[in-house]
């Protein structure tokens, strides 16, 4: 069973871990960064809502929700200009394994259709997310998990492949 539960100043150090693994390494940024960035979204300086995911209760990876339109007119947009493109009422999800160990073995498929579906009864009808198109085990992930790839969007994103939640099929 999938469960999340909000991160707290006292998970920085597991996420710290976290961050240090290779497959951690090559797709998100320079650990220390991305450290700060979470322990802002902890204390309030950023409105992305971190959250540590769990199966039968054990920590196994990181996901968090952001919100399109906090991002739009901020210093990450100059560097992403593609987010002008979306709708404003959108949220993006982002998610990481904890441990390599745990790789490819369906956990990201489950945690991200939970994940969804909680996003779903909050009242979230517009669910994106961009992984770089070279990451081919995420991109598949995030097909099981019932996101396609924005058409329309294709080639003007620059090292994102955005994709939208689309289909319900598995989200019982």
């Amino acid at each position: 069973m999938i469960s999340f539960r909000p991160v707290l100043e006292e998970d920085l150090s597991l996420l710290a871990g976290w961050l240090e693994g290779p497959h951690w390494r090559k797709w998100w940024g320079d650990p220390a960064t991305e450290l700060r960035y979470i322990e802002d979204m902890v204390q309030g300086r950023d409105t992305t809502r971190p959250y540590i995911f769990q199966k039968d209760g054990s920590d196994k990876g990181f996901i968090q929700v952001w919100f399109i339109k906090d991002q739009q007119n901020t210093d990450y947009a100059a560097e992403y200009p593609w987010l002008a493109l979306l709708p404003e009422e959108a949220v993006g999800v982002d998610l990481s394994i904890g441990l390599q160990e745990d790789l490819s073995a369906g956990l990201g498929t489950d945690a991200l259709r939970a994940f969804v579906r909680m996003l779903l009864e909050e009242g979230y009808s517009r669910i994106l997310i961009d992984p770089d198109p070279a990451n081919e085990r995420a991109v598949g992930c995030y097909r099981k998990a019932g996101f396609e790839v924005i058409p329309e969007l294709v080639g003007k994103t620059g090292d994102s492949l955005l994709m939208e939640f689309k289909n319900t099929e598995g989200m019982s």
